[in-house]
């Protein structure tokens, strides 16, 4: 037997895939938060417990970063997002607002494609299983194929997590034979609500034009400023320990260093205590021809450690260095290490004075790095400020590293391996993405308490232009839509009832079968064959009105009504003296009359005629 294709053995298993999320997803219909908490708990639970045997897996499958800093980001993925999650509504009404009268309304958006990149594979894969359940959400995760080992393994925790609390384990899915075709029919299956990509820049262009909703984020150079006021002491620690965190793997990591020139010489020297190395020109030369190809970094030196860079670049440092520092010039394509390069390689750039300085920085991000992320090192708070109003950035970290900052580890963002860079970018939000994202929120809303005086008053406006009081179809008094008949808004007349009763009829006698087993022949009245011609109406009287102790005291609608206006309602024609028993009308009682009564608006009080008693089908005659 042939073996089937495996591009067509990818796509099926998209189908499949997603098939199975779309049940899972719906199986959640009716959890509360509770139930959905006890699943993500669970989830948190596992994931941590197996953070380094996925973060070991994850540095010999990709030879990506760091298992020590990978362990770190699982525990990030896991429990520190869930931190930030664990008291947020995301089932049934999350808010009412009593003064607005609006209330909110959370539900799932239903199967989410997950794209996860082989810079985090496992810690991304935690972190977008986690904030799409947490939503009542299933996820289906695409992983780079070079991480698919990894993340495989990851997903794999989570179901047996899911599945031990009596969860459906398909809330999380993965793609175990993931192609670049498979990847697009995962983003375009129709049953895929939204997605959430990480990865190049090509791949999110992709997902947004999948015709789905899509977060993506944008590449990030990012720029480092030191200032003259800065504290250099803990600058220098900041920017070390954030590219050693996981070899700058994160794409928020430093990737540019602008320092204020009366310091930097003073803040080189700090870095080079903390193991930095500063490369001499042919050195820079050497990694500009090896770190960048053809405009982009090469994808050989992500997560490397710096002497393994080097010695690829041609020269040697020491196994214990912490980062490379490789002065540029300028910003552009003439300078091939001022782009974003993911690993412990720092261009340098020396400036005179913050404006300068804020040229420059933005120069960087427009030169692959918009709308991402900027680092400030300051104790000015002009220059704080004007890096605050002036940045194309959409977080700015003052005074901390920037990896573990702007996912918010060490500072009060959200906590996120997903973080949007705004629509200068090409992205949908600048939020760091989270939990929230990933729900769809109802509103319910009520009519505003005054809001017949405000529409009221807004005519007045209009009308005062136009010198229409009353246009088509406004309500107001005037209004040549309205009927003459219906009572005109505004005024304090009473509703009063069009019905004016019709003649008793007698209930039509049972027909009877003769001996001979012929029917008797139906005899109809030249009464009731007659057709009715309508007659003229009198001036209806008032309507009858609940009494003011009874409306007080609350009572149901059977009240007893004011004399006076049992005695203004109109009489109805009486049965026959010689009407059977059964004629129907002339046996409601004192009190059911007055329970009509009360309830007469325009029309019969009784309802509509289909199916009442009260109306004979052959004729349409009403008996009441």
């Amino acid at each position: 037997m042939a073996s089937i294709d495996p591009d067509l053995r990818a796509l099926q298993e998209v189908r499949d895939a997603v098939a199975r999320a779309k049940a899972a997803s719906a199986s959640l219909v009716n959890y509360d938060q509770a139930g959905t908490d006890r699943l993500c708990q669970a989830m948190v639970d596992a994931a941590a417990a197996a953070a380094h045997d996925l973060a070991r897996l994850a540095v010999e499958e990709t030879g990506i970063g760091r298992v020590h800093y990978k362990i770190l980001k699982n525990i990030f993925a896991a429990e520190v997002t869930w931190d930030s999650i664990r008291d947020e509504r995301t089932v049934g009404v999350i808010e009412q607002n009593a003064k607005t009268g609006v209330t909110k309304v959370a539900v799932p958006s239903g199967v989410v494609a997950g794209i996860v990149p082989t810079t985090n594979p496992t810690s991304t894969a935690i972190f977008k299983a986690l904030i799409a359940v947490k939503g009542r959400n299933s996820i289906v995760i695409s992983p780079h194929p070079r991480a698919r080992r990894c993340i495989g393994e990851t997903v794999e925790v989570l179901r047996r997590a899911l599945e031990r609390v009596g969860g459906p384990p398909d809330l999380v899915n993965v793609l175990a034979n993931p192609t670049i075709e498979s990847t697009g029919a995962l983003m375009r299956h129709r049953d895929v609500a939204l997605i959430l990509a990480t990865g190049g820049a090509g791949l999110v262009r992709a997902a947004y034009s999948s015709g789905k909703p899509a977060y993506g984020v944008g590449p990030g150079n990012v720029p480092v400023f030191v200032d003259r006021s800065a504290n250099l002491a803990r600058a220098a620690r900041d920017v070390v320990t954030s590219q050693s965190f996981d070899n700058a793997t994160f794409c928020c990591s430093e990737q540019a260093l602008v320092l204020d020139e009366p310091i930097a010489d003073k803040f080189l020297s700090l870095l080079q205590a903390r193991g930095a190395h500063l490369c001499c020109n042919s050195q820079v030369a050497k990694l500009g021809e090896y770190c960048n190809r053809g405009g982009a970094m090469n994808a050989d030196v992500v997560g490397q450690d710096p002497w393994r860079i080097a010695e690829a670049a041609g020269f040697s440092v020491p196994k214990t260095t912490t980062v490379l520092l490789a002065p540029q010039g300028g910003v552009g394509p003439d300078w091939p290490l001022s782009i974003e390069i993911l690993c412990p390689l720092l261009s340098v750039h020396r400036v005179d004075g913050w404006e300068v300085g804020c040229h420059t920085s933005i120069e960087l991000l427009k030169f692959g790095g918009l709308g991402h992320t900027i680092g400030l090192h300051s104790e000015d708070r002009a220059v704080i400020d004007a890096w605050a109003l002036q940045k194309p950035a959409s977080r700015i970290v003052v005074n901390g590293p920037t990896s573990q900052g702007a996912v918010g580890y060490s500072t009060g963002l959200v906590p996120s391996v997903s973080l949007g860079c705004g629509p200068q970018a090409g992205n949908i939000t600048s939020d760091n993405i989270s939990a929230r994202h990933l729900v769809n929120i109802k509103r319910v809303a009520t009519v505003r308490g005054n809001w017949t005086e405000l529409e009221r008053a807004g005519h007045e406006r209009a009308a005062a232009l136009t010198g229409e009081a009353a246009p088509r179809g406004s309500g107001l008094p005037g209004d040549p839509a309205l009927s003459p008949a219906l009572p005109q808004p505004g005024g304090d007349a009473q509703v009063t009832s069009g019905w004016r009763g019709n003649p008793a009829q007698t209930a039509k006698p049972e027909q009877s079968t003769p001996a001979g087993g012929a029917p008797r022949a139906k005899v109809i009245s030249a009464e009731k064959t007659a057709p009715r011609r309508p007659a003229a109406r009198a001036a209806a009287p008032a309507a009858p009105r609940f009494s003011d102790g009874a409306r007080a005291a609350g009572s149901p609608v059977t009240t007893v009504v004011r004399a006076a206006a049992v005695a203004q309602a109109p009489s109805r024609p009486s049965a026959p003296a010689s009407a059977p028993a059964s004629a129907v009308g002339a046996s409601l009682s004192a009190d059911e009359i007055r329970t009509i009564l009360s309830q007469a608006g325009s029309g019969c009080p009784l309802g509509p005629c289909q199916g009442c008693p009260h109306q004979q089908v052959t004729t349409g005659a009403c008996t009441a």
